[in-house]
């Protein structure tokens, strides 16, 4: 049993207890609270709490609204006031990088995810409880996704018992159904259900679904041939239209099952134009462009955007949001760190959690004067820069943006000049 003040949070959210010479993380803890640790287990090198009692309040908690919050892994911040919040996550990133940054707050930090992902499960239908993957939180409501959250989990339930589809056993890993994802349009008010499934669907269990999930402006099916823990599978519209959209001011996206988009909608606008205050030139390359997310907005605010991307799927996505936006941008597939990048006058990286890596030597070799960072990973960044490319560009500016309320993640735009 350890006893004790919260002095410190730890770079992933976690409080941190120190007594004597033990060091336990402790979920759900904020600086100043007074906490005892009843159990703790190690885990990647690290003694995190398992069973603890808060015994005294710490002045920077907040009422969370959800009655999920401490079991839900969703959201680790809820119960602390949304300005310690922003102040704790500039602090983690100055740590983490040794940069001192501005940050920008959500609009909205309520009702702001525009997708989420539900685990069904024989245990309960919702998101997975903190520290145990194999256990799921049996949501009634999640008040930082939708207002609509308890009518799709309804929905469900009701075509689950009417159908007799089973959900997915994560233990002996049996079952029919085992993702519901919903994906809204905040400011089109659109609507996308998507079932991930490990069984094809009768005409029957087609039927149920549209009835169901009747409100949705795109319903789609997806068959999962494989048993790892993601919402992924074969995508087929059942009915619906094949996207649905979302505005960003005077920008149309088009989402698909597929697609990977901001969660935050009403904070997007703060990141696309944070990335848009730090181009200089006219010729913009967009490398790592998924859906042209940047790409197209800046192209809307007259830039010549060429962008390159992995994904075929995401570069079709793109070249479609700049055909129904009317603007000069144009994306290619291909490798990024095989991108020649020598006649762009700034170019923007927006990469995979790991960083760069690899790619960060065509930065520096290819000479450009002006490079964008967006990074959702301080460390990937930190090692991006330090091992890269320092060599070749100075810091100039860092804005901060809280993509994530309620998280200690953390959206950074890294404006990088070269030297001389």
């Amino acid at each position: 049993m350890l006893k004790g003040r919260i002095k410190d949070i730890s770079d992933d959210g976690l409080g941190v207890l120190e007594s004597g010479d033990k060091l336990v993380h402790v979920p759900f803890t904020y600086p100043g609270d007074v906490v005892r640790v009843e159990k703790a287990k190690r885990r990647f090198g690290r003694r995190i709490a398992l069973n603890f009692e808060l015994i005294e309040k710490s002045p920077l908690r907040q009422r969370p609204r959800c009655p999920h919050f401490g079991t839900c892994g969703g959201c680790l911040w809820q119960g602390l006031k949304y300005k310690e919040q922003l102040r704790l996550k500039a602090e983690i990133f100055e740590k983490v990088t040794g940069i001192r940054a501005k940050i920008k707050g959500s609009p909205k930090i309520w009702g702001f995810r525009n997708v989420s992902n539900f685990i069904v499960t024989a245990e309960g239908i919702g998101l997975k409880e903190y520290g145990k993957p194999l256990s799921a939180v049996d949501l009634k409501e999640c008040p930082v996704f939708s207002k609509k959250t308890p009518e799709y989990l309804h929905s469900l339930r009701e075509f689950l018992n009417e159908t007799g589809l089973k959900p997915w056993n994560p233990k002996d890993k049996t079952g029919d159904l085992r993702y519901l994802q919903v994906r809204e349009g905040k400011f089109t008010g659109e609507v996308m259900v998507n079932l991930i499934a490990h069984t094809e669907p009768s005409e029957e269990v087609l039927g149920a679904f549209e009835d169901y999930f009747s409100f949705a402006d795109s319903l789609y099916w997806s068959l999962k041939r494989d048993e790892r823990d993601d919402p992924r599978g074969e995508v087929e519209l059942v009915a619906g239209k094949p996207h649905i959209r979302e505005r960003i001011e005077d920008v149309i996206y088009l989402i698909h099952p597929n697609s990977f988009f901001q969660t935050n909608s009403y904070a997007l606008p703060l990141l696309l134009k944070a990335v848009e205050g730090f181009v200089g030139g006219e010729r913009v390359l967009d490398l790592y462009s998924g859906v042209g997310t940047f790409g197209v907005w800046l192209a809307e605010k007259g830039f010549r955007v060429e962008g390159v991307e992995l994904n075929p799927f995401a570069v079709e996505m793109a070249n479609r949001n700049a055909e129904i936006n009317g603007v000069d941008a144009i994306f290619n597939v291909g490798r990024a760190e095989e991108t020649p990048i020598g006649d762009y006058d700034t170019v923007i990286v927006d990469p995979p959690r790991k960083g760069l890596k690899e790619a960060a030597e065509l930065l520096v070799r290819g000479g450009v004067e002006r490079a964008i960072y967006v990074s959702c990973n301080p460390k990937a960044f930190k090692l991006d820069y330090e091992r890269h490319l320092k060599k070749t560009y100075r810091i100039e500016g860092v804005v901060l943006i809280d993509m994530f309320p309620h998280t200690p993640h953390i959206e950074a735009v890294v404006e990088l000049v070269k030297y001389g």
